[in-house]
């Protein structure tokens, strides 16, 4: 009898010690998924490889989403040149700073990653080797003007109609040239650049396209441009999209 009421403690106490390890595993896995996600992601190196990779930017969504910023300076060269041509008066500040931003952001930086690592891909490969010849003498005219503009970009130019006349037709030849520049990019360049390329390629320049960002202009530079441009908006007061609804 003594016997059987031992054993049948025994088998007692492993059911509790089974029911209560259970308890407290499913416990731990609430109060620590941190923890346990932590070692799933290490037995599954793979997945989170593809959940980081889903978090870079492409190449050409980099450079397509920088032509964003160029298209609101080009907005903002369109608000100077109606008031240059209308009389009114605007902040010369914002003309030098904006052409300096193009000179800064779009001429010294997001070109020149075209010109090193996209121009010359395309000529090895004869692709687009015409398109790439003319967007490239284009850089060129664009910086020429741009030279044109900061030059003019002085309060005594407002007082004389020549060198404002000059300063608008500048600002009107770089708005004409840009704005087809950079659609032809957007919807013919770019994307053929992901076939010209192999996807190890192609992904290792988006890493370097963003450390080059980050090397020039700081840790999330692009957010800091794109909040320099809506500050030079806010002085011209042509920041409200909706300002540009039309009303028809």
């Amino acid at each position: 009898m003594k016997d059987r009421v031992n054993s049948s403690s025994v088998i007692g106490t492993r059911r509790e010690f089974i029911k209560m390890s259970g308890v407290l595993i499913t416990t731990t896995a609430v109060m620590q998924p941190k923890g346990l996600f932590a070692e799933a992601a290490k037995s599954n190196p793979e997945k989170k490889s593809e959940e980081q990779k889903g978090k870079e930017i492409s190449p050409a969504e980099d450079l397509m989403r920088e032509h964003g910023v160029l298209s609101r300076v080009l907005l903002i060269y369109d608000e100077i040149i109606i008031r240059l041509n209308s009389g009114k008066e605007f902040p010369v500040e914002v003309l030098v700073n904006s052409a300096g931003l193009i000179r800064r952001f779009v001429e010294d930086y997001h070109e020149k990653l075209e010109e090193n690592h996209l121009f010359p891909r395309f000529e090895k490969m004869g692709k687009l080797v015409d398109l790439v010849r003319v967007l490239l003498q284009q850089h060129q005219a664009g910086r020429r003007l741009t030279d044109h503009i900061r030059n003019l970009a002085i309060p005594s130019t407002l007082k004389n109609p020549d060198e404002k006349r000059r300063l608008g037709q500048y600002l009107y030849l770089f708005i004409r040239m840009y704005r087809p520049h950079k659609a032809r990019e957007d919807t013919v360049l770019f994307p053929a650049f992901h076939f010209i390329v192999s996807p190890t390629e192609y992904d290792s320049l988006g890493e370097a396209f963003e450390d080059q960002e980050e090397e020039l202009f700081g840790k999330d530079g692009f957010e800091k441009i794109v909040e320099e441009v809506g500050k030079l908006e806010k002085t011209l007061g042509i920041y409200e999209l909706s300002l540009f609804t039309s009303n028809l």
